[in-house]
């Protein structure tokens, strides 16, 4: 990758950023600390929950955030108390891997009003399993399994605002209103990749009252006269795509491309739990991480005039 064109004008925030990215009280702060554990019962037949899902929300991002086994992150967490003199344990590994498959991650920022523009994409993650080198030594035992980590980030501030996790064989355009529908944000436009070029996630953004900017395949045809797709298409038709993306700002959509490459980058392009709403939670941690992470600081470019 080449050096970047434009100059950071906030290079010292943006430094103490990256420097406390790696701060071990940033993962597990005061507000984990203090609801770690279970105060209430769950309501459901059975002993309480000695600790909280914050507990294992905290656990599961410390997970990927360094890279560890569920005995590692143990062992990792209570020496982390007790360096810090804080009277608290962590969940044993089998806690940690049981309540993984039904805690809830909040991982979406508090919401600052409208989003001007959304951009989302999918990406796959590999569930643990035979590695690359005996794969191709050796062949595959049988099929590799992979899930689909959808993502809908903010333009202006590279949040997540959304994120699903599916099984490899739901299209992308299935995902979409569940990605959209619990969004209580006034959003003005939505890019996505062709993908996406259906009626009915056309429709949903026309009733969300967002701008459509998904461009439409290659064999596309006219709908009804008066349907907004219809732009794209004549600009399709006479080859000139490339002018109607630019005019639309579609070049924005590579924001959620950067938002899979720093997912894979800081966490992990691996699932290591091996149940699969397990890995929904595992991945939502991660997807919480990386929120955590923009809050911190993000590098501000200036542009050439």
């Amino acid at each position: 990758m080449g050096k970047s064109k434009h100059k950071i004008t906030n290079w010292s925030q943006y430094n103490k950023a990256l420097i406390n990215r790696g701060s071990l009280t940033f993962w597990i702060d005061e507000q984990a600390i203090k609801s770690w554990y279970c105060c209430e019962h769950h309501g459901r037949r059975g002993r309480g929950f000695t600790y909280s899902d914050v507990a294992i929300e905290t656990a599961l991002v410390v997970k990927g955030v360094f890279n560890l086994s569920l005995r590692a992150l143990e062992g990792f967490t209570n020496s982390v108390f007790q360096l810090m003199d804080v009277p608290l344990t962590s969940p044993s590994y089998s806690c940690i891997s049981k309540r993984a498959k039904t805690v809830e991650i909040n991982y979406r920022a508090p919401s600052r009003g409208s989003a001007a523009h959304v951009v989302i994409d999918s990406t796959g993650l590999k569930v643990y399993g035979e590695g690359e080198w005996k794969t191709r030594k050796h062949g595959k035992e049988k099929r590799r399994t992979w899930r689909k980590l959808h993502l809908a980030v903010d333009s202006n501030t590279h949040e997540i605002v959304s994120a699903e996790i599916s099984l490899v064989n739901v299209a992308d355009n299935e995902v979409f209103p569940t990605l959209l529908n619990p969004l209580r944000r006034n959003i003005t436009q939505v890019s996505a990749d062709g993908a996406y070029d259906t009626k009915a996630c056309h429709k949903l953004l026309q009733r969300k009252g967002c701008k459509p900017t998904i461009p439409p395949r290659s064999h596309a045809g006219y709908w009804e006269d008066d349907h907004s797709r219809n732009e794209a298409v004549k600009a399709l038709k006479a080859n000139q795509l490339a002018q109607w993306k630019q005019d639309n700002d579609y070049h924005q959509r590579s924001l959620s491309e950067t938002a899979m490459y720093r997912y894979k980058q800081l966490i992990s392009p691996k699932l290591s739990l091996r149940d699969y709403n397990a890995q929904v939670g595992e991945a939502l941690a991660g997807v919480k991480a990386m929120n955590k992470v923009i809050g911190l600081g993000m590098p501000v470019r200036k542009h050439a005039a």
